[in-house]
């Protein structure tokens, strides 16, 4: 799901997923239909026997991890802004 949530809005054969999260064939396809039956990916179009998907922006599910993603990366920002140095004017 990260590769899909960092390129969202572009589409992908489950090769291409596969390799671009660094998980073998085997891995993915051992849970591809998991993420087909909530609904994660959807199908963007086909050509030949290929298929691409992309992230399925109006699932539930997805709008969920995304927020959660979202809340983290806030959090962190706001650990970041804290934690750092106040530069001391000379």
């Amino acid at each position: 799901m990260d590769f899909l949530i960092e390129n969202k809005g572009f589409d992908y054969s489950k090769e291409e997923i596969a390799k671009g999260s660094g998980v073998s064939r085997t891995t993915l396809f051992k849970y591809w239909m998991r993420l087909e039956k909530f609904g994660v990916v959807k199908v963007t179009r086909i050509y030949g026997k290929t298929k691409l998907y992309t992230l399925n922006a109006e699932s539930e599910v997805v709008k969920e991890v995304l927020k959660l993603e979202f809340e983290l990366i806030k959090q962190s920002m706001e650990e970041a802004v804290q934690t750092k140095p106040v530069p001391v004017a000379v």
